[in-house]
């Protein structure tokens, strides 16, 4: 997400948000939040008051660990639902609970802070920072992020050796790769570093925003099995936006977009990073 730069990063404060890893009063037994990430409820979203929503969704579960495609045109919500999912706006209607957390509760600042902590973003344009070299981009999360800086310590290793260990993962840990500005690399090389940023210190959920629409199929299939891999490696829930239809059956599970979401299709455009700024 963009944020302005005289924003002080709220993720550098010591509150953090976390999960409900009990049930919620008035659940049953066998929706007890190990079962979904993510639960929608007749949530819809408007970017005015006085015109039609842009994401209108009956009901929608994500399970924990479950790789699932969102497959729609351009146009048609798809980022704007990541946006909501990832707390970056916030839906004027319905419930919205990820990792058990009901985000509608959670004023800007809260949200910013659970995203730090729980929620890794691969963008479409990957939004790696320019002046920084491979590795520093890598580390970013964990320095606006305590929590996620001491998974990397509880699993036995620093967070830079966290990040040489993905890298490396992704054929990106030569020292002379490692310590390269990101505006020195490939196309396909800045979306590897971007898919080890949203990993690291291993966040239950990553979510992604056509991160593939630049490349060739031999490369999307290429990318696509690393992430599958790193993100099943770090125990990490993906959803994962997609026109790409040849892509879809790697995925546990797909949605085509238009069947989900009610609101008339082509009212939105843009895609996550836009929706962040």
């Amino acid at each position: 997400m963009n944020f302005k730069a005289s924003r002080v990063p709220p993720e550098l404060s010591s509150e953090t948000i976390e999960p409900n890893l009990s049930p919620s009063p008035g659940r049953g037994a066998d929706e007890t939040p190990t079962d979904s990430v993510v639960e929608l409820s007749d949530v819809s979203f408007s970017w005015h008051a006085d015109s039609p929503p842009v994401v209108d969704i009956e009901s929608l579960r994500v399970a924990r660990g479950e790789r699932l495609a969102l497959r729609g045109p351009s146009g048609s919500g798809k980022s704007t639902l990541l946006s909501l999912l990832g707390g970056v706006v916030k839906a004027q209607h319905g419930s919205l609970r990820v990792l058990d957390c009901d985000l509608g509760t959670l004023a800007g600042a809260a949200r910013d802070r659970f995203r730090a902590d729980h929620i890794g973003v691969i963008f479409q344009m990957f939004n790696l920072i320019p002046y920084l070299t491979v590795k520093e981009n890598v580390c970013l999360p964990c320095t606006f992020s305590l929590r996620r800086r001491r998974r990397c310590e509880q699993s036995g290793e620093s967070v830079e050796a966290a990040a040489i260990r993905l890298l490396d993962h992704l054929d990106m840990g030569a020292d002379e790769v490692l310590n390269r500005a990101v505006t020195e690399l490939s196309v396909g090389e800045q979306q590897r570093v971007a898919a080890a940023r949203a990993l690291i210190g291993a966040p239950e959920m990553v979510i992604a925003d056509e991160p593939t629409s630049s490349l060739d199929a031999d490369r999307r299939v290429a990318f696509l099995e690393l992430l599958f891999r790193e993100s099943a490696r770090e125990g990490a829930t993906l959803i994962f936006v997609t026109h790409d239809a040849t892509l879809v059956p790697r995925f546990d599970r797909s949605i085509e977009f238009a069947e989900l979401n009610r609101a008339s299709p082509g009212s939105h455009a843009g895609t996550l990073s836009q929706v962040a700024r």
